[in-house]
């Protein structure tokens, strides 16, 4: 919804489920909400994927996740091997494969161990794959890889594209978004949570906490304290250059996300931090850690090496102290859900998410297990047989 649209009355505007954060979980969420009948509003601060759904890499990578993540990332998988089919665009999805690289025996052993720890919990989709297979996948490689994991159907997709995607596709089943329209307080009153906002003040009986790296502040106004902390994540694309590389790369030693689309320019990212000012909703780019990136892609692709850089940015994004986000109903309040911490490897979660957030909202619980995103596992005490376990080892 645009300025004009946005009245200077003081009326309550009054939905069934608000949603504050219009990236790209709050833009899925919104459209699994609104697909369902509910009547949704979204608050968005700035515009709809300014920070890390529109500036991350787009790796549709289900390859090299936590434990816990992985049926997250399958789950999701399968949505967007069907997003044109869901939403009406396919985000630009591309199921390149993705490929971990090793560079030496020790990290090869590393990816070795990884598959088996995989494979003994049921999770076959992570391949271990020897030099010869990843250099015929990739035979631009410097000749100096070792193996690799391999994932055949990951891939990448278009960050931006992809949540205006879900937000034009919410909007299509009357979701509505209020974009600059920073929320600077929640609060439940009986049964309905109210937000405060610079442009008034909105209702609903359902509240969804999707906003970010800004996310953590709303959590503590209800009394829930997240370890949380904003990152400044960035990104570059390089110049032109005739195509020598499929698939979606990343490497065991160092962070890498690597890919080069149709009309050759390169995208390399893979969690490069740069500057994040949280005040002032912005990220910074750390060219001295851009450097460093650049130079393991030449490390990978010597004959790139004098391949220039067109652009870089930056947005801003939540970590959480144990790595894995923060998706839960509130345990201190009803109607409330919260969705954030990403970490940086959120974008290929987001359309599974958006779903679960859907059934914690509208059904009260979720069809897989959340209880290692709980909002309150920094808080929580162990049992008295964990206590008395540990202490006999």
């Amino acid at each position: 919804m645009n300025d004009a649209a946005l009245s200077s009355s003081s009326a309550v505007r009054e939905a069934d489920v608000l949603v504050i954060g219009g990236g790209l979980h709050g833009s899925s969420s919104a459209f699994y909400l609104a697909a369902r009948g509910a009547n949704v509003i979204v608050l968005e601060a700035d515009y709809v994927g300014r920070h890390s759904s529109g500036v991350n890499a787009g790796g549709v990578r289900t390859l090299g996740r936590p434990l816990p993540e992985i049926p997250l990332a399958l789950m999701s998988r399968k949505i967007w091997h069907s997003l044109r089919e869901t939403i009406g665009d396919d985000g630009g999805f591309v199921p390149s494969g993705q490929l971990k690289i090793a560079e030496t025996e020790a990290e090869l052993d590393e990816c070795r161990a990884r598959v088996a720890q995989l494979e003994a919990h049921g999770f076959t989709h992570e391949k271990l794959i020897d030099r010869a297979s990843v250099l015929e996948l990739e035979p631009a490689l410097a000749r100096h890889v070792t193996g690799g994991i391999w994932v055949e159907r990951d891939g990448y997709a278009l960050p931006f594209r992809t949540t205006t995607a879900f937000r034009l596709a919410a909007q299509r089943h009357g979701a509505a978004f209020f974009e600059g329209t920073p929320v600077t307080r929640i609060e439940q009153r009986g049964t309905r949570w109210f937000a405060q906002t610079p442009r008034g003040e909105f209702s609903a009986d359902k509240l969804v906490v999707a906003a970010g790296a800004w996310a953590g502040q709303l959590a503590e106004q209800v009394g829930e304290r997240v370890p949380v902390h904003p990152e400044g994540l960035m990104l570059m694309v390089t110049h032109r250059v005739a195509p020598f590389c499929r698939a979606t790369l990343g490497a065991t030693g160092r962070p890498l996300s690597f890919k080069q689309f149709d009309n050759g320019t390169v995208v390399i990212g893979g969690k490069l931090i740069g500057i994040a000012d949280l005040h002032g909703r912005h990220g910074e780019v750390d060219f001295a850690r851009l450097v460093r990136s650049a130079n393991t892609v030449v490390d990978l692709f010597p004959h790139l090496r004098h391949l220039g850089v067109n652009r870089a940015w930056a947005g801003v994004e939540a970590f959480t102290d144990d790595a894995l986000p923060v998706l839960s109903p509130s345990r201190r309040a009803s109607n409330l859900v919260y969705s954030f911490g990403y970490c940086g490897s959120g974008f290929q979660l987001g359309p599974a998410c958006g779903r679960l957030v859907s059934e914690l909202v509208l059904d009260g619980n979720a069809s897989l297990p959340l209880d290692d995103f709980a909002i309150d596992r920094f808080t929580r005490q162990p049992a008295p047989q964990q206590m008395a376990s540990a202490a006999a080892h």
